[in-house]
């Protein structure tokens, strides 16, 4: 289910990613595992089509920089209209989740997390 999960929520996800720093795609990719440990593991056919529409709707804006090992690398970075869209996806985001859990802490024969 995690999988489906990812796909879902790549838009928030890769929003939050950007939300405290500038990152290339693999970075993205590998961030995003690290802080979920592993319960998220975006692919790059998922990743850069959530980005390439992002940055259609003005919500992050691509630039080039060289890498420490000389090569460029393709960054991107939050813009306002972004970051807007995160806090709106972010308090959607809370909303369901803190009515699953009220539907989940009624079942009877569940440990409430």
């Amino acid at each position: 289910m995690a999988k489906k999960q990812t796909m879902d929520h790549a838009q928030l996800l890769v929003l939050s990613l950007l939300a405290g720093e500038d990152m290339y795609g693999y970075q993205m990719i590998v961030e995003l595992a690290r802080r979920s440990d592993h319960t998220f593991e975006m692919k790059e056919g998922t990743l850069y089509p959530v980005l390439h529409g992002l940055e259609r709707d003005g919500a992050v804006e691509a630039y080039q920089q060289e890498a420490p090992t000389g090569r460029m690398r393709k960054y991107y970075r939050l813009t306002r209209r972004g970051a807007a869209v995160l806090r709106e996806e972010a308090a959607a985001w809370q909303t369901y989740s803190g009515a699953v859990n009220a539907v989940l802490q009624a079942c009877p024969g569940l440990d409430p997390a």
